[in-house]
């Protein structure tokens, strides 16, 4: 039986395998799509807006998502940080 470190390492290798005999970004087309559609669909889940409207719109979308991810991770790192800090770390 393999230890969990062990099959953490032979699974980045077969990631690894199979990033070397296929392109990387037809591997996570897919994903990619349907990620980028959560935005269309909140900003126009009709349908109903021009196509250059609703592209605009969901990058906007797109943006606030992870300019809010930033932010919390922003805030996490400051929370450890000072969590380091009380502890007597730095």
């Amino acid at each position: 039986m393999r230890t969990p470190s062990e099959r953490s390492q032979q699974a980045r290798a077969a990631a690894y395998a199979n990033h070397a005999k296929n392109d990387s970004k037809q591997l996570t087309k897919s994903a990619r799509d349907k990620f980028d559609a959560r935005f269309l669909d909140q900003v126009d889940p009709e349908r109903t807006l021009p196509e250059a409207e609703r592209l605009r719109r969901a990058e906007c979308a797109r943006k606030a998502y992870f300019t809010t991810l930033a932010l919390k991770s922003a805030q996490a790192r400051r929370v450890r940080r000072q969590s380091r800090k009380s502890q007597g770390r730095s």
